[in-house]
C-alpha cells in the first residue's frame, strides 16, 4: 500500500456536473515535445492518454493525487496530479494529468492502442488472467521479498466488485 495524499476525482466531477451523455472520463498526460526531446524515443505514442468508465471515475477509491508519503509527489511519480485507481493494474493511473474529459464514448488509452492483444480497457487487477507474456498469479509487494499470490481487484473487491457483475473479467481484461 502507497499512502498516497488526495482526493477523490468524484469531488472534480461532481463539480464539472457530467450530464447524461457523458458515460467515460478521458485522461491525457502532460507532453510537450521541446520540453522532452526523448519522448520520441518512448515506446509509446505520447501525450500518454487513459481512459475509465464514468461509475470507475465516481468511485470514491478513485483519486486525484499530490503526493504520497506526506509528501508532494516528484516528477518521476507523477506530479503535479495524477490518477490513482488501486483496483486497476498501475499504467491506467496517468501522470502529470492536464486534461481531463467527461465523454459519450469510450476513450483510447495508451496501452491499449499501443498493444491491444496484451492490454484491454478494463485492466482491472485479475489473477485469473495472465498477460501473455507473464502470470499474473503471484505480485511481490514494495518492500517485501517474497511473492504472494495476487488478489482480485488487488484486494479491493468487496469495495469495486459489484461495478462489474455480469461482465465476463476474462474477456473484458
Amino acid at each position: 500500500m502507497v499512502p498516497w495524499v488526495g482526493y477523490s476525482l468524484s469531488e472534480l466531477l461532481k463539480q464539472a456536473g457530467p450530464t447524461s451523455k457523458a458515460k467515460f472520463v478521458a485522461f491525457e498526460s502532460f507532453y510537450t515535445p521541446a520540453q522532452m526531446p526523448l519522448g520520441r524515443y518512448a515506446g509509446i505514442p505520447l501525450p500518454y492518454v487513459e481512459g475509465l468508465r464514468l461509475d470507475e471515475a465516481m468511485h470514491p477509491l478513485t483519486m486525484l493525487t499530490v503526493g504520497m508519503y506526506d509528501e508532494l509527489l516528484p516528477a518521476q511519480d507523477g506530479a503535479p496530479v495524477r490518477l490513482t485507481v488501486p483496483w486497476k493494474y498501475g499504467f491506467k493511473s496517468a501522470k502529470s494529468l492536464i486534461k481531463i474529459k467527461l465523454v459519450d464514448k469510450q476513450p483510447p488509452s495508451t496501452w491499449n492502442i499501443s498493444n491491444p492483444g496484451e492490454y484491454g480497457f478494463y485492466s482491472n487487477v485479475n489473477p485469473k488472467v495472465d498477460h501473455p507474456r507473464w502470470s499474473q498469479a503471484s505480485e511481490r509487494r514494495l518492500g517485501e521479498l517474497r511473492r504472494r499470490p495476487t488478489l482480485m481487484f488487488n484486494g479491493y473487491g468487496d469495495q469495486v466488485a459489484s461495478m462489474y457483475d455480469g461482465m465476463d473479467l476474462k474477456k473484458n481484461y
